[in-house]
């Protein structure tokens, strides 16, 4: 029955639904997240912007200053209430960026210990751990030291611990911070599975846009302890609403007054535009849609300006599909080319170049 026809309230969704304030030092994080049982969504950001935090937070290792959590309908915090349910018997389990494992005991027992701190007996947390030991592909490792483990096999032990718990949340703090870039990419299509096969809440943070990318359905932007913004790749991509963001999904993003046909940028250059309407907006321009001239461009282009080769990333000698190039100007924009054009262009001699962008290839929205 309807509730709203009842007056009765509406049951908790399943999922993670939290507001967290926390200050801790100049932090001061103020957050509310709703996350469903049907995705996997990974918190970034820049440094400081307060996602480990909120982790800890949701874990019970950082007291709310106000706000409330909710994991599957059960109250774990409740700061107006008096309400706060320890770490310990918290329906939850946290992967640690340096994984946290005993180093005196093998990869088994320290499975086994977080089975025993829930209170299983010796015997039934041995099995139960034998049992994640062996569904993590490490039976041939069970008796090894941390010391003894790599860093792919020491991650998935970690990851096994928590799991035996059978939470309810799942938190993973920079779960591939750690490895060398080889095991990072074979660890990460390990992961992908185990958190695909995992049937409660998935929450990981990640400083890496690829391994954010790759594992989770939806991103969530923190910057300075507030979500600016929360969606998919394609959803953010589209409508950036940050610097950082903008770098992060790898496009230009300007702002500035519309003014119809153009936008006066902030530092008073401008970009002519299809339609900018008034009032403050972003102008969004994707790398690809920078053109480079060694010299001064013929023809109509509507934007065009001076600039200097900053920065290559990516292989001007013809390896690797594109090449993104970093330059500075009085608007200053990154650049996507063929490595065939980088070389022909001699853009790694650096020096001066044309930047020229069609009007409808600027993408104009409201800030």
């Amino acid at each position: 029955m309807d509730a709203g026809l009842t007056g009765e309230w509406a049951p908790e969704p399943p999922g993670l639904e939290a507001h967290v304030h926390v200050v801790k030092g100049t932090l001061d994080l103020d957050v509310s997240l709703s996350v469903g049982t049907d995705e996997v969504v990974a918190l970034v950001g820049p440094n400081g912007a307060g996602k480990t935090t909120l982790l800890r937070a949701l874990a019970g290792l950082e007291p709310l200053l106000a706000g409330r959590v909710v994991v599957a309908g059960q109250v774990l915090e409740d700061a107006a209430a008096g309400v706060r349910v320890a770490p310990e018997k918290r329906p939850i389990g946290v992967v640690f960026q340096d994984y946290l494992l005993f180093p005196h005991l093998s990869a088994l027992e320290n499975v086994a210990f977080g089975l025993r701190s829930r209170g299983r007996g010796r015997t039934a947390a041995r099995q139960l751990a034998g049992g994640w030991i062996e569904r993590m592909g490490l039976t041939a490792r069970a008796d090894a030291r941390p010391d003894e483990l790599s860093g792919g096999e020491a991650q998935r032990v970690a990851l096994a611990r928590a799991l035996a718990l059978e939470p309810r949340l799942l938190l993973l703090d920079e779960p591939l911070s750690a490895l060398d870039r080889q095991a990072r990419v074979e660890v990460r299509t390990q992961l992908r599975r185990q958190l695909a096969a995992f049937p409660g809440v998935r929450l990981l943070v990640s400083h890496d846009p690829v391994e954010a990318i790759s594992l989770a359905d939806r991103l969530v932007v923190l910057e300075e302890g507030r979500v600016v913004q929360s969606g998919t790749l394609t959803d953010i991509s589209t409508r950036p609403r940050s610097r950082y963001v903008a770098e992060l999904v790898g496009v230009n993003l300007f702002e500035g007054e519309g003014g119809g046909d153009h936008v006066v940028l902030d530092g008073g250059s401008r970009l002519v535009v299809a339609g900018a309407g008034h009032g403050r907006v972003f102008a969004l321009v994707h790398p690809r849609a920078v053109s480079l001239h060694r010299r001064a461009p013929e023809g109509t282009p509507r934007n065009v300006w001076p600039a200097t080769v900053e920065e290559l990333d990516g292989a001007a000698d013809g390896d690797g599909d594109r090449v993104r190039v970093r330059l500075a100007a009085a608007v200053p924009i990154v650049a996507e080319v063929t490595p065939s054009a980088a070389s022909e262009l001699a853009l790694a001699d650096g020096g001066e170049v044309w930047v020229s962008v069609k009007a409808s290839a600027v993408s104009v929205y409201p800030v």
